[in-house]
């Protein structure tokens, strides 16, 4: 009788268990991006990859965006007073960025995301900093002529808000290149519900779903980041990934 009182007891707290995951399952499935708390997980369908992802707020990866977010606030009002008044502008590199934006509004959909990507790649030498790794403004960025490829990303983001696609529908993920072994950053930016890939490595735009060669880790989205959920990221000691604080945030 005792074993038979215990295993019902058993069965009930596995059914308790059992009701308050699911529970939980509900809760993360009804999460948005900026929803409040900690380790809120936003929609699957909601991100780039259509992976879960978790707002963090420490580690290396946030410091370097919300240090870079007043930056890249400055410029974009620079560039917007640049954008009124061409003949005043005192800033080379704002109107080298802003005759890239010029080409793009002339254009719709994916072939303003493509004139941008071809064009901020073509204007732009990479260069890697390193482990310094400096997330550098669009101004910096075009001032210097260099950049890595966080800041392709991030001159990306800045021309295309410029040239009328809207802040909700721009990203910058973090991702590890599984083929060249190391973390890597591009811009993305959503069109008829679809995520494109704006690649500083390739002309072409390749849909999230079809970037076989990405493995999301981290998608910076205005004054948030999210980790993505399950990545089994592991640097070994023979890779050298260009965003080295990545993996501060582990």
């Amino acid at each position: 009788m005792e074993t038979a009182a215990h295993t019902r007891a058993w069965r009930a707290i596995l059914v308790l268990c059992g009701l308050i995951l699911f529970g939980s399952v509900a809760d993360l499935r009804a999460g948005t991006l900026l929803s409040p708390g900690p380790g809120v997980l936003v929609r699957k369908s909601a991100e780039p990859f259509g992976v879960f992802a978790f707002a963090i707020s420490t580690g290396g990866l946030p410091q370097k965006w919300f240090a870079l977010k007043d930056q890249l606030d400055d410029d974009m009002v620079q560039l917007a007073l640049c954008d009124g008044d061409r003949d005043n502008c005192a800033s080379p590199a704002a109107l080298k960025l802003l005759a890239i934006v010029d080409q793009a509004r002339t254009r719709d959909g994916r072939a303003r995301l493509g004139e941008t990507n071809r064009a901020i790649n073509l204007a732009i030498r990479a260069v890697n900093d390193g482990a310094d790794d400096i997330w550098s403004s669009p101004l910096a960025t075009f001032q210097r002529g260099a950049g890595d490829c966080e800041d392709y990303a991030i001159a990306k983001l800045a021309a295309l808000r410029l040239a009328g696609v809207a802040a909700e529908d721009l990203r910058i993920v973090v991702v590890r290149d599984t083929l060249a072994g190391e973390a890597h950053a591009v811009a993305a930016a959503r069109l008829d519900g679809h995520w494109l890939m704006l690649d500083n490595r390739r002309m072409a735009m390749v849909e999230d779903e079809n970037a076989r060669g990405y493995q999301p880790l981290f998608v910076l989205y205005q004054s948030a980041v999210l980790k993505y959920v399950g990545e089994p990221m592991q640097f070994s000691g023979l890779d050298s990934p260009p965003l080295s604080l990545v993996a501060e945030t582990r």
